[in-house]
């Protein structure tokens, strides 16, 4: 998929993953959107890439979604939407009574999932009208095994996986020309995984692979780690686990 002279819209564009994509996307030659939740965040990122439009909007709230289209839509509309955004609960012992549980399980799915459906059901009509379109979805190798400390989190991912796959094989059915991407990324050195006592890889290592992986249209990025997990995953489920689960982050729960 040729980049150059497309636009795209990155949700959770103001640090780590999303900052590092709009800034390789506009290296390619594409026009970057990104959106935040943080006004403050969204004005220190377009002043360290002055080309980047920043809109303030939360994918967890469906009037700030419509509300984005209507201004996309003004500035001439999208193709590409990489639905990056994206939240991790600290730990929590779910052999106890709280109701924290429930809350932070609702916010992760809010924003994790059901945001990326909200938007690309919103979206989908404008990318389908483009010579050539395409969703990006990020899931995580956390889709093949559960990270104790992030049950929702990898229930969410994992949900991401079979939506993203089911919503390619419907375009196609469609002969559609929106070409739908997963990204499965490791995990990534930022504010989000601080704590979580795997290796990590950087946002722009991650990116490239994205970026090289939708250049040749393959649509399962996987990247570092997951192509790894995914084969043992297959394999041997209970390694697998081990491997995501190590004895010492069964401490912190």
């Amino acid at each position: 998929m040729e980049l150059k002279g497309k636009t795209i819209l990155i949700t959770g564009g103001t640090a780590g993953i999303g900052l590092e994509a709009a800034k390789q996307f506009l290296d390619n030659g594409a026009k970057v959107i990104i959106t935040g939740r943080d006004q403050e965040k969204l004005n220190a990122a377009k002043k360290s890439l002055p080309q980047l439009t920043a809109i303030k909007s939360d994918v967890a709230n469906a009037d700030d979604a419509q509300l984005l289209y209507s201004k996309v839509k003004e500035l001439g509309g999208i193709d590409i939407l990489y639905n990056n955004a994206g939240i991790m609960s600290g730990p929590l012992n779910l052999g106890t009574s709280n109701p924290k549980h429930y809350e932070a399980a609702t916010n992760e799915m809010n924003i994790n999932y059901l945001g990326v459906i909200r938007l690309n059901n919103i979206f989908i009509e404008m990318l389908k009208s483009r010579k050539e379109g395409a969703i990006i979805n990020t899931s995580s190798l956390l889709s093949y095994v559960p990270l104790n400390l992030a049950p929702t989190y990898s229930a969410s991912k994992a949900a991401v996986r079979f939506y993203t796959v089911s919503l390619r094989n419907h375009l196609e059915l469609q002969r559609s020309n929106v070409k739908v991407f997963e990204l499965l990324p490791p995990v990534v050195a930022t504010t989000m995984t601080e704590g979580v006592g795997q290796k990590a890889i950087s946002p722009q290592e991650l990116v490239s692979a994205l970026i090289a992986g939708i250049k040749n249209n393959r649509y399962t990025i996987r990247v570092g780690l997951s192509k790894l997990l995914y084969i043992v995953s297959r394999l041997s489920p209970k390694l697998a686990y081990k491997l995501v689960n190590p004895k010492a982050n069964n401490k912190q729960l």
